[in-house]
């Protein structure tokens, strides 16, 4: 046989040039991270900055980008080199996020011929058998000896992991350096599934005056990436986004008994118009991990517990005909949040539970309620349940409709109190339109220009009648 040696020259010219040709491909892993910050949102929210040192050839090539999370938003990515910024760019990226799993490996092999492993029970031995899948559409269909097997309880063997599978959620770059030297760069993009919040515990003292109040924040990460050693932090408030993701029911988690730390673990900030609390320590942040971490301790705050009876606005415009009169009286507790009440940090939103020493000297569970962001100065109103022994009757005693829009009712909201002690129970009116207070058992304050409340002292195992006559129009 005769060989053309001017044409085998040529294909191993050629072949060499593509070689050398071919843009080298660089994998960069979070082995390779020199630093990460993790800066979290009210609206699971996350993102994610983070520095890597990666060496790069000359010119173009493509970088693999892997360990980010699973559930970032590409359009957010920015890549910078931070030592050579003048010699890198980014000229196209992708996200791959095709990953393997064992319909997609199938999927790759529809049309193909693979292998099916069973076990001869018979004869204990294991046989192979060779098969063509025809479909892996809600089961599989095979050709085994020009026969259709729908489905196949041997195992199934692929020869090889297709190329266009990946393992891990990746970007992928394809870059321009113009140096050889290894290039620090600096990565941020937005991520979902990262959600926090808050948590409050407030024990309050025997006679309901004071409280020892902790805060701690709750982490959940669901992003699909672990954040070892990361720097942390959180930021209250309303971040607009131009598409809210679909919130996700908060887990449930019981609240632990942790020693309190010796100092402030986050440093609270404002930033903008939210507020920034940055965790003052690295913490390693896992994928589907939920985390606690102390936000404040504070002792002694000063609180008051009110018994409030809230009435309603349509109560003024008909007859009141309610078949049981008896109204909730509600127990809150409220305390203000500033530096001279031993507290004074920006409350991020939550729930704060509140708890009460029994007798014995177990902390009871005595309810909860949500805050809403609470800036330093500003006052906490929580409705933590209904009195026990405080009860409240509502009747009315007249009613008249003067004209089309024009009503006058009277009104008797008897207090009985089965306590020891004496209580002080505030009844509180909604008016609405032009209205006036035309006779009245007890004075009132104005609250606002609709509100009106009438606080009223019930006697130990003793019965007041609050009553007023009132005429409101629109």
């Amino acid at each position: 046989m005769k060989v053309n040696t001017a044409v085998l020259s040529l294909s191993l010219v050629f072949a060499l040039v593509s070689s050398v040709l071919a843009e080298p491909v660089v994998v960069s892993t979070s082995d390779d991270r020199a630093e990460v910050e993790v800066t979290v949102y009210n609206d699971n929210l996350g993102l994610i900055k983070e520095v890597r040192k990666v060496e790069l050839p000359k010119g173009q090539g493509e970088l693999r980008f892997m360990d980010v999370a699973a559930h970032i938003r590409p359009v957010t990515v920015h890549v910078k080199s931070t030592h050579n910024p003048a010699d890198f760019s980014v000229l196209e990226q992708n996200y791959e996020y095709d990953l393997i799993s064992p319909e997609k490996l199938l999927d790759k092999y529809v049309g193909k011929n693979i292998k099916l492993i069973e076990w001869n029970k018979i004869h204990d031995r294991k046989e192979i058998v060779e098969a063509t899948l025809l479909s892996n559409n809600q089961g599989q269909v095979y050709k085994i000896n020009n026969e259709i097997y729908l489905g196949h309880h041997g195992i199934r063997v692929l020869p090889r992991l297709p190329e266009d599978l990946i393992a891990k959620p990746t970007l992928m770059w394809l870059y321009n350096s113009g140096t050889d030297k290894q290039q620090t760069l600096e990565v941020s993009y937005l991520t979902g599934n990262l959600s926090w919040r808050a948590d409050y515990v407030v024990v309050l003292n025997k006679d309901d005056t004071s409280a020892d109040v902790s805060g701690w924040v709750t982490l959940e990460n669901e992003s699909g990436a672990t954040y070892k050693d990361a720097r942390l932090k959180l930021v209250a408030g309303r971040v607009h986004q131009v598409e809210q993701p679909v919130p996700r029911p908060a887990r449930g988690m019981e609240k632990r008994a942790l020693a309190a730390p010796q100092a402030p673990q986050f440093q609270e900030q404002a930033f903008f118009e939210y507020h920034m609390y940055d965790l003052q320590r690295r913490t390693t942040i896992k994928n589907n991990q939920a985390k606690q971490v102390s936000l404040l301790e504070a002792s002694d705050a000063k609180v008051a517990k009110e018994l409030l009876v809230y009435g309603i606005q349509s109560y003024f415009t008909a007859e009141f005909r309610d078949r049981n009169p008896k109204q909730p009286v509600g127990v809150y507790i409220k305390f203000k949040n500033s530096k001279e009440n031993n507290l004074g940090m920006p409350l991020p939103e939550g729930i704060m539970r509140l708890y009460k020493t029994d007798r014995a000297g177990s902390n009871q569970f005595i309810g909860e309620d949500k805050i809403q962001h609470t800036p330093k100065d500003e006052e906490v109103k929580l409705k933590i349940g209904e009195a026990f022994d405080v009860v409240a009757e509502r009747k009315q005693i007249d009613f008249k409709r003067i004209t089309a829009n024009l009503f006058e009712s009277e009104w008797e909201i008897a207090l009985r109190n089965h306590k020891e002690q004496e209580v002080e129970v505030g009844v509180i009116e909604p008016l609405f339109g032009s209205w006036q207070v035309i006779g009245n058992s007890h004075p009132f304050t104005k609250i606002d220009a609709r509100t009106i409340r009438f606080n009223v002292l019930v006697p130990k195992d003793g019965e007041v009648k609050a009553r007023y006559r009132v005429r409101v129009g629109f």
